[in-house]
C-alpha cells in the first residue's frame, strides 16, 4: 500500500498519467502540424492542376494547327507562283523591246 502512495504525486495523477498526457500532447501537436503541411500541399497541387488546365487551353487556343498551316503555305506559294509569273512576264516583255 505504501508503494501505491508514494506513486501519486499531490495532484492525484501518478508519473506514468503524466508522461502519457505530455505524450499525447506532443504527438497531438504533431499530427497537427503535419496536417497542416499536408493541407498546403494538397491545395498546392490543385492549384497547379488548374493552372495546367488554363495553360492546355491556351495552348489549343493560340496555336495553329497542322491542317491550318498546310493550308497557310499553300497560299502562299500560289502567291509566289502569281508574282513570279508576273515577274516573268514583264522580263519576256522588256526582251521583245
Amino acid at each position: 500500500m505504501t508503494l501505491i502512495a508514494a506513486s501519486i504525486s499531490p495532484s492525484g495523477l501518478g508519473s506514468a498519467d503524466m508522461e502519457m498526457m505530455l505524450w499525447n500532447i506532443v504527438l497531438s501537436a504533431a499530427v497537427a502540424v503535419m496536417g497542416f503541411l499536408f493541407k498546403g500541399k494538397i491545395d498546392e497541387l490543385d492549384r497547379i492542376g488548374i493552372l495546367l488546365n488554363k495553360t492546355r487551353e491556351e495552348v489549343a487556343r493560340d496555336h495553329v494547327t497542322r491542317a491550318e498551316m498546310n493550308t497557310m503555305v499553300d497560299r502562299l506559294g500560289d502567291r509566289f507562283d502569281r508574282a513570279f509569273e508576273r515577274l516573268e512576264a514583264k522580263v519576256d516583255e522588256m526582251r521583245k523591246v
